[in-house]
């Protein structure tokens, strides 16, 4: 390769502008698709652009926490710009539903109140625009939760994907509990509720044409019932997320980083579904960086991590829940995934996204 500002082989100058990468610059001055990946990009976007722009400070959280009067609110917001907008297992509209409860339980919040937001294309079916609508009120309903508001906008043909949806959410946090990223000690016990990767791959082999052999659904689903079961067994939960954009990777990462403390997994102890991970080793994918929406991963003490781990699996939401590591004072801020033949390798935070438009 000539150096920068030396002739190429034909005599013409090396034009280093007109140079693309098939991996987003980190110094990019544009906003590019992974800055809406949940990894490293959307990370820098929140630290270095906006928290300095609202003048924001304290931990960044699925859902704020704020006292009002006597009361702990939990409140989140979150747009969902999948696509396709019908996937199998579920669409856009239950997905903006469980999304926006998961985000409350996250903070161990029972959701109690949505709004609801769309922004239309021209020219989209009404028919399609009507089955979102009533995936979404179908799931609030059976979330149990209340869509008390919204609003509509329409933007022209070609400017918009057919459906977008926001919903924000709050919810009252149960009273003793404080469950957050930064909580998170050495020693903690690391568990998941479920198998691993079914949203990302049903979402891009229904977009994609793909077929695997076998039909991969989506796991779409409100978590607040089994969160509450696992509090009741009356343990100390310190952390909670739920491993959407950028999967188990980035949720651990975002939890050790938090905290301070290092993390350690193994692989062997990770349940992934056997049709995931054969659609994942045909694209090449990592199982553990591929979105979920209907699971969790948890940090909890280990005097609590056994009836935690029976309540989970009594529910009907976590009869796949697994120990798959433990929290550790090494590493601070590292993800470390022991393999099947007994090597280590660094479980990093993604720097963009491996599937665009997931949820």
């Amino acid at each position: 390769m000539p150096d920068v500002g030396q002739p190429a082989q034909n005599g013409a100058p090396v034009d280093l502008v007109a140079w693309s990468c098939p991996l987003p610059l980190r110094d990019s001055p544009t906003v590019v698709m992974g800055h809406g990946g949940g990894g490293a990009l959307s990370a820098e976007l929140v630290e270095h652009l906006f928290l300095p722009a609202f003048g924001a400070q304290g931990e960044l959280r699925d859902s704020a926490v704020v006292d009002v009067g006597s009361m702990r609110v939990a409140f989140s917001t979150d747009s969902y710009v999948v696509r396709p907008l019908f996937f199998p297992g579920g669409s856009i509209g239950d997905l903006a539903v469980n999304g926006t409860v998961n985000d409350l339980a996250m903070s161990g919040a029972e959701p109690l109140y949505l709004s609801t937001a769309f922004i239309l294309e021209e020219g989209t079916p009404l028919a399609d625009l009507g089955r979102v609508a009533t995936a979404l009120g179908g799931a609030a309903r059976a979330a149990g939760v209340h869509l008390v508001t919204g609003d509509t906008k329409v933007v022209d043909a070609g400017h918009g994907d057919g459906v977008y949806v926001n919903t924000a959410g709050i919810g009252l946090v149960r009273p003793g509990s404080d469950i957050r990223p930064g909580r998170a000690r050495p020693g903690d016990v690391v568990l998941v509720s479920g198998d691993l990767g079914r949203h990302g791959v049903a979402v891009l082999s229904c977009r994609e044409g793909l077929e695997f052999g076998t039909a991969v659904e989506s796991d779409t689903a409100a978590l607040h019932g089994l969160v509450c079961a696992m509090l009741d067994t009356g343990a100390d939960v310190h952390a909670l997320r739920d491993p959407t954009r950028g999967g188990l990777a980035a949720s651990l990462n975002e939890i050790g980083t938090a905290a301070g403390v290092g993390v350690e997994i193994v692989e062997r102890q990770i349940p992934v579904p056997a049709e995931g991970a054969d659609a994942c080793a045909i694209l090449g994918l990592d199982p553990l960086y591929v979105a979920n929406e209907g699971r969790l991963v948890a940090m909890v003490p280990p005097v609590d991590a056994d009836r935690v781990l029976e309540a989970m699996r009594a529910h009907p939401l976590g009869t796949g829940a697994a120990v798959i590591g433990r929290v550790t004072g090494e590493h601070p801020g590292m993800v470390v995934a022991r393999t099947g033949l007994g090597a280590t390798r660094v479980v990093d935070l993604p720097v963009g996204e491996q599937l665009p438009r997931i949820c």
